[in-house]
C-alpha cells in the first residue's frame, strides 16, 4: 500500500513541477510584456507633453501661422468697420480679442495693433460702467 502511495506521489511530482514551471514561464512572459509596454507608456506620458509644447512653439513661429493670424485679423478689421450696429461690432470684438489673447502684439502691423488696443480699451471702459 505504501509502495503504491509513493509511486503515485512520484508520478504526481513531475506533473505538478511542470505545471508550476509553465505558470512561472507564462507569468514572466506576461510580466515582461507588461513591463515593456508599460515603460513605453510611461515614457510617452512623460515626454509627449514636452514634445507637443516644442512642436506648438515651432508652429507659432512659422511665417504661415503669423501671416494667417494677420490675414484673419485684417478681415475682422474690415468686418468691424462695416458692421451695421453695435451688437455686431461687439461680437466681432469678442472674437478678435479671443484670437489675439495669447498672440504677441509686436508681431502685428501698426493698424491692427491699434485696432486691438482700441477694442481692449473699449472693453475695459465699458466693463467699468457695468459695476
Amino acid at each position: 500500500m505504501k509502495n503504491q502511495e509513493n509511486q503515485q506521489k512520484g508520478e504526481a511530482a513531475p506533473v505538478i513541477l511542470g505545471l508550476l514551471a509553465f505558470i512561472v514561464i507564462i507569468g514572466i512572459g506576461l510580466g515582461g510584456t507588461w513591463l515593456a509596454q508599460g515603460n513605453d507608456f510611461f515614457l510617452y506620458k512623460v515626454f509627449a507633453p514636452k514634445y507637443e509644447a516644442v512642436r506648438r512653439q515651432t508652429f507659432e513661429q512659422t511665417k504661415s501661422y503669423n501671416q494667417g493670424v494677420v490675414q484673419e485679423l485684417q478681415k475682422q478689421y474690415v468686418d468691424y468697420a462695416a458692421a451695421p450696429n453695435a451688437d455686431v461690432k461687439d461680437a466681432i470684438a469678442s472674437v478678435v480679442l479671443h484670437q489675439v489673447a495669447d498672440y504677441p502684439e509686436d508681431k502685428l502691423p501698426d493698424h491692427l495693433r491699434n485696432f486691438v488696443q482700441k477694442l481692449r480699451n473699449e472693453r475695459t471702459t465699458s466693463g467699468s460702467d457695468l459695476k
